[in-house]
Protein backbone atom coordinates (compact mmCIF):
# COMPACT_ATOMS: atom_id res chain seq x y z
CA UNK A 1 0.00 0.00 0.00
CA UNK A 2 1.24 3.18 -0.71
CA UNK A 3 -0.47 5.76 0.50
CA UNK A 4 -0.57 6.12 4.54
CA UNK A 5 -3.48 8.23 5.56
CA UNK A 6 -4.24 11.76 5.34
CA UNK A 7 -1.95 14.41 5.96
CA UNK A 8 -0.65 17.99 5.00
CA UNK A 9 2.47 18.34 3.21
CA UNK A 10 5.65 20.29 4.72
CA UNK A 11 5.82 22.83 2.95
CA UNK A 12 2.20 23.66 2.62
CA UNK A 13 2.93 24.55 6.04
CA UNK A 14 6.02 26.80 5.99
CA UNK A 15 4.25 28.14 2.82
CA UNK A 16 0.63 29.36 5.05
CA UNK A 17 4.00 30.83 7.17
CA UNK A 18 5.52 32.88 4.41
CA UNK A 19 1.92 33.75 3.19
CA UNK A 20 2.15 32.21 -0.41
CA UNK A 21 -1.59 30.33 -0.24
CA UNK A 22 -4.48 32.23 -0.41
CA UNK A 23 -7.87 30.23 0.11
CA UNK A 24 -10.58 33.58 -0.17
CA UNK A 25 -13.55 32.26 -2.43
CA UNK A 26 -12.86 35.96 -3.96
CA UNK A 27 -9.82 36.29 -5.46
CA UNK A 28 -8.00 33.60 -4.06
CA UNK A 29 -6.20 30.79 -5.40
CA UNK A 30 -6.80 28.01 -8.18
CA UNK A 31 -6.58 24.91 -6.24
CA UNK A 32 -6.80 21.43 -7.74
CA UNK A 33 -7.67 17.65 -7.18
CA UNK A 34 -5.93 14.97 -8.81
CA UNK A 35 -6.78 11.17 -8.58
CA UNK A 36 -3.75 8.70 -8.07
CA UNK A 37 -3.74 4.91 -8.03
CA UNK A 38 -2.44 2.73 -5.30
CA UNK A 39 1.43 2.85 -6.73
CA UNK A 40 1.55 6.71 -6.32
CA UNK A 41 3.77 7.37 -3.17
CA UNK A 42 3.08 10.51 -1.49
CA UNK A 43 5.45 11.87 1.92
CA UNK A 44 5.11 14.69 3.98
CA UNK A 45 8.01 15.88 1.86
CA UNK A 46 5.67 16.17 -1.76
CA UNK A 47 6.13 19.53 -2.89
CA UNK A 48 5.08 19.05 -6.48
CA UNK A 49 1.88 17.88 -8.35
CA UNK A 50 3.27 15.06 -10.04
CA UNK A 51 1.95 13.11 -13.20
CA UNK A 52 3.37 9.54 -12.00
CA UNK A 53 0.64 7.09 -11.11
CA UNK A 54 -2.08 9.45 -11.55
CA UNK A 55 -5.14 8.19 -13.04
CA UNK A 56 -5.79 8.09 -16.76
CA UNK A 57 -8.09 10.64 -18.13
CA UNK A 58 -12.17 9.61 -18.72
CA UNK A 59 -15.43 11.57 -18.87
CA UNK A 60 -14.65 14.60 -17.41
CA UNK A 61 -11.58 13.73 -15.58
CA UNK A 62 -8.65 14.67 -17.31
CA UNK A 63 -4.73 14.89 -16.58
CA UNK A 64 -3.91 17.22 -13.24
CA UNK A 65 -7.53 16.31 -11.74
CA UNK A 66 -10.12 18.95 -11.49
CA UNK A 67 -10.70 22.52 -10.05
CA UNK A 68 -11.74 22.37 -6.76
CA UNK A 69 -14.45 25.88 -5.05
CA UNK A 70 -13.40 27.04 -1.75
CA UNK A 71 -14.94 27.21 1.32
CA UNK A 72 -13.89 30.36 2.96
CA UNK A 73 -11.34 30.22 5.78
CA UNK A 74 -13.65 30.51 9.01
CA UNK A 75 -12.57 29.91 12.94
CA UNK A 76 -14.30 28.05 15.44
CA UNK A 77 -13.21 28.58 19.42
CA UNK A 78 -9.11 28.28 18.39
CA UNK A 79 -9.29 26.28 15.23
CA UNK A 80 -9.04 28.17 12.27
CA UNK A 81 -10.13 25.57 9.03
CA UNK A 82 -11.32 26.04 5.77
CA UNK A 83 -12.68 23.17 2.84
CA UNK A 84 -13.53 22.87 -0.11
CA UNK A 85 -17.46 21.87 -2.27
CA UNK A 86 -17.79 18.25 -3.29
CA UNK A 87 -16.67 18.08 -6.76
CA UNK A 88 -17.87 15.14 -9.46
CA UNK A 89 -16.23 13.62 -12.24
CA UNK A 90 -19.06 12.66 -14.86
CA UNK A 91 -19.09 9.79 -17.21
CA UNK A 92 -15.81 8.40 -15.76
CA UNK A 93 -14.33 5.36 -15.77
CA UNK A 94 -12.07 5.51 -12.99
CA UNK A 95 -10.26 3.24 -9.93
CA UNK A 96 -8.50 5.35 -7.51
CA UNK A 97 -6.67 4.90 -4.01
CA UNK A 98 -6.06 8.41 -2.98
CA UNK A 99 -5.19 12.32 -4.44
CA UNK A 100 -3.57 15.25 -4.29
CA UNK A 101 -5.00 18.45 -3.73
CA UNK A 102 -2.50 21.50 -4.97
CA UNK A 103 -2.43 25.18 -5.62
CA UNK A 104 -1.82 26.25 -8.95
CA UNK A 105 -1.54 29.99 -8.65
CA UNK A 106 0.88 30.24 -5.79
CA UNK A 107 2.84 33.69 -6.31
CA UNK A 108 5.99 34.86 -3.93
CA UNK A 109 8.26 33.20 -5.97
CA UNK A 110 6.97 29.44 -5.48
CA UNK A 111 6.08 26.90 -8.47
CA UNK A 112 2.67 26.42 -9.75
CA UNK A 113 2.50 23.03 -8.38
CA UNK A 114 2.26 23.13 -4.93
CA UNK A 115 1.20 19.92 -2.60
CA UNK A 116 -1.36 20.73 -0.09
CA UNK A 117 -2.86 17.84 1.51
CA UNK A 118 -2.70 14.10 0.27
CA UNK A 119 -5.71 11.49 0.79
CA UNK A 120 -5.63 8.66 1.40
CA UNK A 121 -9.52 6.92 0.28
CA UNK A 122 -8.69 3.70 2.69
CA UNK A 123 -9.35 1.35 -0.49
CA UNK A 124 -9.89 1.81 -4.14
CA UNK A 125 -12.69 3.59 -5.17
CA UNK A 126 -14.33 2.63 -8.54
CA UNK A 127 -16.72 4.08 -11.04
CA UNK A 128 -17.80 2.55 -14.25
CA UNK A 129 -18.60 4.91 -17.05
CA UNK A 130 -20.21 6.70 -14.10
CA UNK A 131 -20.15 9.19 -11.42
CA UNK A 132 -17.03 9.72 -9.25
CA UNK A 133 -17.70 11.97 -6.40
CA UNK A 134 -15.23 13.06 -3.99
CA UNK A 135 -17.40 14.06 -0.80
CA UNK A 136 -15.62 16.34 1.73
CA UNK A 137 -16.13 16.85 5.03
CA UNK A 138 -18.22 19.13 7.04
CA UNK A 139 -16.28 22.51 7.42
CA UNK A 140 -16.24 23.20 10.88
CA UNK A 141 -13.68 22.69 13.28
CA UNK A 142 -13.62 19.16 13.69
CA UNK A 143 -13.98 17.95 10.46
CA UNK A 144 -12.81 20.48 7.71
CA UNK A 145 -10.17 19.27 5.36
CA UNK A 146 -7.42 21.66 6.44
CA UNK A 147 -7.63 22.51 10.18
CA UNK A 148 -5.01 24.42 12.44
CA UNK A 149 -5.73 24.02 15.82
Amino acid sequence: MAFTGNFMCTSFKQQLLEAKHNFLLSGGDTFKIALYDNSASFTAATTDYTATNEVGASGSYSAGGGTLTRIDPATSGTTAFTDFADITFTSATITARGALIYNTTTGAGTGTTDTVVVLDFGSDKTSTSGDFEIVFPAADASNAIIRIA
